[in-house]
């Protein structure tokens, strides 16, 4: 019960943060997905920080990395809104935005895990 209080709980502060994030006014002006994209990238560079500093001491079924990787990231970082915003983009004819977007996200996600990572070794 207690590691799913703590992954409800981070879960809970990360979507807190990517909601706050998606209510910066600069970005209502912009039609690009800048909040979900910003949540992605952020939630994985903080996720390769604690998996690095998790692994690195041996710390990888604590209960720090369950409120932070598990709860937090998964939190903060959200598929479903991609996906959407991809469809989206599909309906309004934006083909060449759906690409750009997709191939950055991937991209950014994967380099900020890796930064993270490396950073945190």
């Amino acid at each position: 019960m207690k590691q799913f209080l703590l992954v409800f709980i981070g879960g809970g502060l990360g979507s807190g943060f990517r909601f706050m994030l998606s209510k910066i006014p600069f970005f209502s002006f912009i039609k690009f997905p800048i909040p979900t994209l910003l949540s992605n990238i952020i939630g994985c560079f903080i996720l390769g920080l604690i998996f690095g500093y998790a692994i690195k001491n041996n710390h990888l079924n604590s209960p720090q990395t369950l409120l932070l990787a598990s709860g937090f990231c998964g939190g903060l970082t959200t598929f479903s809104a991609f996906a959407y915003e991809n469809i989206s983009m599909i309906k309004s004819g934006e083909i060449n935005q759906i690409f750009f977007y997709t191939f950055i996200s991937l991209f950014l996600g994967f380099l900020s895990i890796y930064i993270g990572l490396h950073i945190s070794k």
